[in-house]
């Protein structure tokens, strides 16, 4: 198997670097989702303002065993936040909120627990996961599904929230402040979230199959929707619809390959929609693309990267000295990939509907590599010694905890 997808990698990368050979990237795609177990993947690139690829693979339901095309809708996750930030910047350039405005201004009655924070948090810092707030911290208020907790429930209870850092003091992913986020979207414009996203936003971008919701799209009549799957005794099974949809302005997006391509297109075009209306000012774009908080960057890395940070809503890095902007989303049962070189003009879009993140990074880092010109690395054979060595650890651990519990009952 190994020399087989070593093989596949040296003629791969025979492709000319300017562009995509189709059938090649079809091969990858499909040894990737049987490699790791992935029931359905969607693939989209944009280069140069085209589409250059934009296809489905495999099924979008173990259940129903139906394909998954460039139609079928998947919840993007956190690829949502980027979405709560375009949507932050238009009220911005309306004159409506500045980035340092207290939250306060807006959400008279939001604390944190630190007296300081309560006061001095603005809205910038409610977008760029430097607000003191825990990884996931608060996630348990609306994740997963089922909870009784209103968005206005989960702004309130903020001040219960024991901060696990200093105010601006370090990036840790959080929720949380995305959903304060999107409810001063809401109190500022009177739409919901999802309205928002939807009318200000998908409409104008020309997304003319997403959703700002699951509930949307389900009222709406569509069917073509993944479900979403995780492995169950080493293989692939569907799972249930898991999120309340509190959480939308942190990840509640419905969206399909089309529409994630075209979304693409219009970001690295100055947030310019296909008719010449600007939605953002390059003002804006500044902010939202700008490091706001740095992150370590390990000093031998794939692509030769100097720095790391998040934005507004961002993820931002270089890459052999093109800067990326990018985010991935994950669910129970899906994670997704979003990757824009604004200055290569190249955008790369992954979704799939199984939570294997070294699905996505196989495809995604290769057809990054065609583009940046390097030919000598097969990523999806170091993804799979990678995910074949943590489960013979996994296994030799579980193994471990047997014997031991079992040495307890003699």
């Amino acid at each position: 198997m190994k020399r087989n997808l070593s093989l596949f990698f040296v003629l791969f990368s025979l492709f000319a670097f300017s562009q995509v050979e189709e059938k090649k990237l079809d091969e990858l795609i499909r040894k990737t989702i049987a490699t790791f177990d992935v029931p359905g993947m969607s693939v989209g690139i944009i280069k140069d303002g085209q589409m250059v690829y934009s296809k489905g693979f495999g099924i979008r339901s173990m259940n129903t065993q139906q394909p998954m095309d460039d139609k079928t809708l998947v919840g993007i996750a956190s690829n949502s936040k980027g979405f709560t930030a375009t949507a932050l910047a238009i009220l911005a350039d309306e004159g409506k909120l500045n980035w340092d405005d207290k939250v306060t201004r807006f959400i008279p009655e939001f604390q944190m627990y630190d007296p300081y924070a309560s006061k001095e948090v603005t809205v910038k810092d409610l977008v760029t996961h430097r607000a003191g707030l825990g990884l996931g911290q608060g996630d348990l208020m609306f994740f997963p599904e089922g909870g009784p907790l209103t968005v206005n429930d989960v702004v309130h209870n903020v001040r219960y929230l024991k901060p696990k850092n200093s105010f601006r003091n370090t990036l840790d992913y959080n929720n949380v402040m995305f959903i304060v986020a999107g409810e001063i979207i809401h109190r500022i414009s009177g739409l919901s979230w999802a309205e928002f996203i939807e009318q200000r936003i998908m409409k104008p971008v020309g997304m003319n199959s997403s959703f700002g919701s699951y509930s949307r799209a389900k009222a709406a009549g569509v069917t073509n929707i993944i479900d979403a799957h995780a492995p169950v005794n080493g293989k692939a099974v569907a799972v249930p619809h898991d999120w309340n949809e509190t959480g939308n302005a942190a990840g509640g997006i419905l969206s399909n390959i089309t529409d994630m391509t075209t979304w693409a297109n219009f970001l690295m075009n100055g947030f310019t929609t296909k008719d010449g209306k600007k939605l953002v000012s390059d003002k804006q774009i500044q902010q939202l693309w700008n490091v706001q908080i740095s992150t370590p960057v390990a000093l031998k890395n794939a692509y030769d990267s100097k720095f790391g940070g998040y934005g507004l809503g961002w993820f931002l890095t270089d890459v052999k000295g093109h800067q990326q902007v990018y985010h991935t989303g994950g669910l129970i049962g899906t994670v997704t990939q979003f990757i824009l070189i604004p200055d290569m003009k190249l955008g790369i879009v992954v979704l799939t509907n199984q939570q294997s993140g070294v699905a996505f990074n196989t495809i995604s880092n290769t057809v990054k590599d065609s583009y940046l010109g390097i030919a000598d690395r097969n990523w999806l054979d170091t993804f799979k010694t990678r995910t074949d060595q943590q489960n013979q650890k996994y296994e030799k651990e579980k193994a471990d905890a047997f014997a031991r519990s079992e040495s307890f009952r003699k």
